[in-house]
């Protein structure tokens, strides 16, 4: 510090004159004069300063209520709405007058006579598992979009940590994947394969996420209180507790809601090998003892947030002997590489839903076009791991069980 300043010092002189050389000197001195103790809560300050002030930027820009619902921001929420659905009879009415809709809904946001429109209730089979789902209006989904993406969105990703998937950009389940399979590349580098992995699962996690918790965060996060009286509204239509699939903010609060689970286990329980994909998550250690005590941690945790743990699906296993993630088998090798397979549990289920499938189409249940749709959807996925054998299989179980159908339905 001496010799930088006192370097710095000449520099300014030879420049500027002595002025400068006077105000260096008094910050020397004053910097002489701390000790180690000052010198670092000084540190600090002007590091929470610079924290603050970002925040004020990020706020001025993303917190302020007119900044984020401009017509521009509406009308590109609108656009957004409309991909993959443009067919549907409610988005046509939409679109044949959308200025005229999206300038109705610029007007009552800003006058404050803006009121959600409720749920359109009703259940769908995807992948074979029964989803009860509260959809909204498309008008409404314009509101959510443009809260989520110029709003939402940009002010609670500043505190994510990086490992934490789903909703965002870029971090759907091909970034978990090839997160866990570089955590798992780094720990072989130090530990080799002698090691543990602890694996989690929120039970119905959307049923049991508690409200106040994330008005709690909202009300910190946000200033204007527009912002935070139209979120809590969009909250409070869900009921006392609990979310509901098919709107945009019940995705971005899910992901949000465990942020403190997150920074503990990276900060207080000193795991670096951790990712979380909004219900699934891991942690990679070498000690057992360590994880179990993790594991401990993490009930208490839930547990002051409302969400309940899958002990079927919780566990400890040696990275010897694979792990189990977002329906994927990881396999690390004595070699250090790691092979991504599909669950063995994930390849059986599947090939139960066709036969499932099949009963459901003979009874009018099903439609081919929805059967074709999720199992191309589950194969796009068995394409990304080392299945090739297994997606022959399931191809000819598929053909055997819909011949006469398939080509019915592509005729």
């Amino acid at each position: 510090m001496h010799c930088r300043l006192s370097w710095y010092s000449g520099l300014m002189v030879g420049t500027t004159g002595n002025r400068n050389s006077t105000t260096i000197n008094r910050l020397y001195g004053v910097i002489r004069q701390m000790n180690s103790k000052e010198r670092h809560e000084a540190r600090y300050q002007r590091r929470k300063m610079k924290r603050l002030l970002h925040k004020r930027q990020k706020e001025a820009k993303n917190g302020d209520f007119d900044k984020v619902f401009t017509f521009d921001n509406l009308y590109t929420a609108f656009r957004k709405c409309c991909l993959g659905v443009g067919w549907k009879a409610s988005t046509q009415r939409f679109k044949a007058n959308a200025l005229q809709n999206v300038n109705d809904i610029y007007r009552s946001l800003h006058n404050g006579t803006y009121k959600s429109r409720g749920f359109y209730e009703f259940d769908i089979v995807e992948r074979g598992k029964e989803r009860h789902i509260k959809s909204v209006h498309i008008s409404e989904r314009v509101v959510q979009r443009c809260l989520c993406d110029n709003a939402l969105v940009p002010m609670f990703s500043r505190s994510f940590i990086y490992d934490n998937g789903a909703c965002m950009a870029n971090k759907g389940i091909d970034f978990a994947v090839r997160r866990l399979t570089c955590h798992l590349q780094r720990y072989f580098r130090k530990h080799g394969m002698d090691g543990y992995a602890l694996v989690f699962d929120f039970s119905k996690y959307f049923d049991n996420i508690a409200h106040e918790p994330l008005k709690a965060t909202v009300c910190k996060t946000f200033s204007d209180p527009r912002i935070v009286r139209l979120v809590n509204g969009f909250i409070d239509d869900f009921g006392e507790v609990g979310l509901g699939l098919g709107s945009q903010i019940s995705q971005v609060s899910a992901l949000m809601y465990p942020n403190k689970l997150d920074h503990y286990i990276k900060e207080e329980l000193r795991i670096q090998a951790y990712g979380r994909y909004m219900d699934d998550g891991y942690l990679v250690h070498e000690s057992k003892e360590h994880l179990q005590h993790c594991l401990q941690e993490i009930r208490r945790l839930c547990a002051e947030l409302g969400i309940k743990l899958n002990e079927k699906k919780t566990q400890i296993v040696k990275l010897s002997r694979g792990l189990n993630f977002l329906k994927r088998r990881f396999i690390l090798t004595e070699t250090g590489k790691v092979i991504v397979k599909p669950a063995r549990k994930g390849i059986t289920k599947m090939r139960r839903k066709l036969r499932t499938f099949k009963r459901w189409l003979v009874a009018g249940k099903m439609k081919m076009e929805d059967i074709r749709t999720s199992y191309t959807s589950w194969k796009g996925h068995m394409k990304q791991c080392n299945a090739y054998r297994t997606i022959l299989s399931t191809d000819a179980l598929f053909d055997s069980l819909f011949a006469g159908s398939t080509a019915a339905f592509d005729g």
